[in-house]
C-alpha cells in the first residue's frame, strides 16, 4: 500500500459514509507533484536559483532575442503575483542575470531583460533540468508516458477552461 492508499484505507474506516475513491487521483497526483518539485529544485539549487527564480529566466528565454518581456507578462507566464514577481527580479537583477529599464513604447512600463550571464546560466540549467525531467520519467515506459500525457491534457483542458 502506498501513503496515499493508506489515507484511504484510515478515512473508509473513520467515515464509511463518504466516497473516497477520489483521493486515490487527487492524492496521488498531489503527492506526486510534491515529490517532483523537490526533486527539480534539486537542479535549480544547483545553479544558484529556486523554482521562482528558475521560472522567471526561463519565460525570458522563451521569448526570444531580444529575450526580454514586460513583468506583468512575466507575471503571467509564471503564474507569479506581480509582488512576488518584483522580489524574484530584484535578486535575480543583484546577481546580474536580468536589467530592468523602461520600455521604449510606454515611458511609464518596465521591461525585464535576459543579461548575457543569465542566458548563459538558463540555457545551462534548462539542459540539465530537461534532462531530470527524462529521469523522472523514465520510471514509466513510452507507452505509459504517452497515456499519461494525453489523460492530463484532456483533464486540464477542462479544468482550464
Amino acid at each position: 500500500m502506498d501513503h496515499v492508499a493508506r489515507i484511504q484505507a484510515e478515512w473508509a474506516r473513520e467515515r464509511p459514509d463518504l466516497d473516497v475513491a477520489p483521493q486515490g487521483v487527487i492524492g496521488r497526483l498531489h503527492r506526486i507533484g510534491t515529490l517532483l518539485t523537490e526533486q527539480l529544485c534539486l537542479v535549480y539549487s544547483r545553479y544558484g536559483l529556486s523554482e521562482g527564480e528558475f521560472d522567471v529566466l526561463a519565460a525570458l528565454r522563451r521569448a526570444g532575442h531580444p529575450y526580454e518581456r514586460a513583468p506583468g507578462e512575466l507575471a503571467a507566464f509564471t503564474m507569479v503575483t506581480t509582488g512576488g514577481m518584483t522580489k524574484r527580479i530584484d535578486r535575480l537583477e543583484a546577481g546580474g542575470l536580468v536589467t530592468r529599464r523602461r520600455s521604449a513604447g510606454d515611458g511609464r512600463g518596465r521591461v525585464v531583460a535576459l543579461t548575457r550571464a543569465g542566458r548563459e546560466l538558463i540555457d545551462a540549467a534548462f539542459t540539465e533540468h530537461m534532462a531530470n525531467e527524462r529521469r523522472l520519467l523514465d520510471a514509466l515506459t513510452s507507452e505509459q508516458v504517452g497515456a499519461l500525457e494525453g489523460l492530463l491534457t484532456a483533464w486540464l483542458g477542462r479544468l482550464e477552461s
